[in-house]
C-alpha cells in the first residue's frame, strides 16, 4: 500500500506515459489534476551595500590539521620523492602488536622533538598485495598510523606525512616532516 503522497507522485508518474497501442482499442488514461507545489521559502535579506570593492563572503569551514595535509612546499616534495632527504631517526615498528607499536611510535615523536629533528622514517613493513586472495591480519598497524598520528599528543608538531623512498623503506616506510621548532636554531645539515 502506497502512502497518499506517494500515491500522488505515482499519479502525476502515470499521467506522463503515453500507453503503447495493442490489437486491441487504445485505452484511455484519465488525466490527473498536478499536485499543488509547496511554498517557495522566503528570500534572504538583501546584503547592506558597501562603498567600493568588497570580496563576496566566503564560507569558514574549521577543521583541525591533518597529518597527511599539503603543508609542504614544492621542493620538499621532490627532494623526498628523489630520495634525496636523509631522515635524522627512524622507528622500526617490526615485531610488534598494535599496543605495544603505538607507544613505540609514541616514544620515537617524543624523542624526535625533543631532538629537533626534521624528517623522522616509521618502518611499518610493506601492507598486503591486493590480489593476495587469502584473509589475513597482516597490515593492521599499516592502517592505524594515519589516525594514530592524527589523535597524538605531537600531531600539531607533524607538518606532513610522506611515502618513503626505496632506498629508505619505498611502500614498507613512511617519512613523517616535523615542523621547525620557534624556539631552537635550525639544524645544520
Amino acid at each position: 500500500m502506497l502512502a497518499p503522497d506517494e500515491a500522488a507522485l505515482w499519479k502525476r508518474v502515470i499521467a506522463t506515459v503515453t500507453p503503447i497501442r495493442t490489437a486491441g482499442a487504445p485505452r484511455a488514461v484519465p488525466p490527473v489534476p498536478p499536485a499543488p507545489l509547496p511554498a517557495p521559502a522566503p528570500a534572504p535579506a538583501p546584503l547592506a551595500k558597501v562603498k567600493g570593492r568588497v570580496p563576496p563572503p566566503r564560507e569558514v569551514k574549521p577543521s583541525a590539521p591533518k597529518p597527511s595535509a599539503n603543508t609542504l612546499d614544492g621542493s620538499w616534495d621532490r627532494r623526498l620523492s628523489r630520495g634525496l632527504v636523509a631522515p635524522e631517526s627512524a622507528v622500526d615498528l617490526h615485531g610488534h602488536n598494535l599496543a605495544s607499536a603505538y607507544d613505540r611510535l609514541d616514544r620515537g615523536l617524543d624523542e624526535a622533538v625533543r631532538r629537533g629533528d626534521r624528517v623522522l622514517l616509521l618502518v611499518t613493513g610493506k601492507p598486503p598485495r591486493a590480489e593476495s586472495e587469502r584473509p589475513h591480519a597482516r597490515g593492521a598497524i599499516r592502517a592505524a598510523v594515519g589516525d594514530w598520528l592524527a589523535s597524538s599528543r605531537h600531531s600539531d608538531r607533524i607538518a606532513a606525512v610522506r611515502g618513503a623512498h626505496p632506498r629508505h623503506g619505498g611502500s614498507g616506510a613512511l617519512y613523517i616532516i616535523l615542523r621547525r621548532q620557534p624556539d631552537r636554531a635550525p639544524r645544520k645539515s
